[in-house]
């Protein structure tokens, strides 16, 4: 199969038919064999009869429903799980992605060899306010802290090789940073096209300025996970150790004034109380350091190494 193309949605009950008609044409017209995943997250509308209604007279669109509204990560997540074509796109249901960039973003997979490929849109129908001054600053801080040389990281219109989507685990609000996963997955040559960015023609947005908030919070998750998820003492046994000897020198440095100097008042200082809630913090990040790394130690997911290919060995 050529193409998956992914399709999270809640509410999009409109738009669904017009957009599954225009990836019809567009993938016939290239000749694509392909698979639609449609992903309902937990819609409240008649979303998911539309899609059973699509699905009856097109047997390659497919359905997944929710139970109830996870988020865009989870069925992102679902979708690559289930993904089956050797190219996987993703786009949002609403219309303002257009599937007249799929080809394009399949040639530059299958052709110029990109293991992934993140849309930019760099003309915008947005807000400004809302939208365009928020996303430009959160783009910029992942730009600088993850060192990938992406304009728009949030972009749901993507493509990817299909190791890559059963390589990586979208969840939470990950879905912003899937290509600091790629990258920490080690597939490194990342590409960028600028994508048509359309008016939204159906319905309202699903994001307010809480996901501004979540962002940047699930920014720093991501980057810890990343560098210290497997070896968390070197974070906060590092920084233990160094808040313990701080207090404990300054500690140290009283005792031995009072030592010489009798007369001079120890606890009647601030820096003795700063001291011993330096060198209490420094215990409890060391000690949350230990047991972090127990945790890791134990972990069933500890030695999972991805292996790109092997020379004269047999399968187990």
């Amino acid at each position: 199969m050529n193409l998956s193309i992914v399709v999270p949605l809640y509410n999009e009950e409109e738009s669904l038919p017009e957009l599954c008609s225009w990836i019809k044409s567009v993938v016939d017209q290239h000749g694509y064999t392909y698979e639609v995943l449609l992903i309902d997250d937990g819609s409240r509308d008649d979303s998911w009869k539309v899609i059973q209604t699509i699905a009856a007279s097109n047997p390659n669109i497919k359905g997944i429903k929710f139970q109830r509204n996870y988020g865009k990560s989870a069925a992102l997540n679902e979708g690559f799980k289930a993904a089956q074509g050797d190219v996987v796109i993703t786009m949002d249901a609403d219309m303002q992605d257009s599937p007249d960039e799929i080809p394009a973003l399949y040639q530059m997979i299958v052709e110029e060899g990109f293991d992934m490929v993140s849309g930019w849109k760099k003309k915008r129908y947005d807000n400004t306010l809302t939208k365009n001054i928020p996303s430009k600053l959160f783009n910029a801080v992942a730009r600088k802290s993850s060192g990938i040389k992406l304009h728009d990281f949030n972009c749901g219109l993507k493509a990817y090789k299909r190791k890559v989507v059963k390589c990586i685990e979208v969840f939470g609000e990950m879905h912003r940073y899937i290509p600091v996963l790629a990258k920490w997955s080690g597939f490194r040559k990342i590409g960028e096209k600028i994508v048509e960015h359309r008016p939204r023609k159906y319905g309202t947005t699903k994001f307010g300025w809480d996901r501004f908030i979540n962002g940047f919070l699930d920014l720093g998750t991501i980057m810890f996970l990343g560098k210290f998820g497997k070896k968390p003492m070197q974070f906060f046994g590092l920084y233990g150790t160094l808040a313990f000897l701080i207090g404990f020198l300054t500690s140290g440095y009283l005792m031995v004034a009072k030592i010489l100097d009798p007369e001079v008042g120890i606890t009647n200082k601030p820096a003795f109380y700063i001291a011993l809630a330096v060198m209490i913090i420094g215990m409890q990040l060391f000690l949350t350091g230990f047991v972090a790394e127990l945790v890791a130690r134990n972990a069933s997911e500890r030695n999972v190494y991805l292996i790109e290919e092997k020379l004269g060995l047999e399968e187990a």
